[in-house]
């Protein structure tokens, strides 16, 4: 049980450095424009 005292705040922390990632991304552009990145990999170089 004392496990658990360890255990959630490391997930809240955890859940909450994957959401700044996700923000950080968003924020930076990272996901404008996703359509021409997937033709890119299709056409040859």
């Amino acid at each position: 049980m004392d496990v658990l005292y360890l255990l959630i705040p490391l997930s809240v922390v955890l859940v909450l450095i994957v959401l700044a990632g996700l923000w950080w991304a968003v924020y930076r552009g990272q996901f404008e424009n996703i359509d021409q990145e997937a033709e890119r990999i299709l056409k040859d170089g």
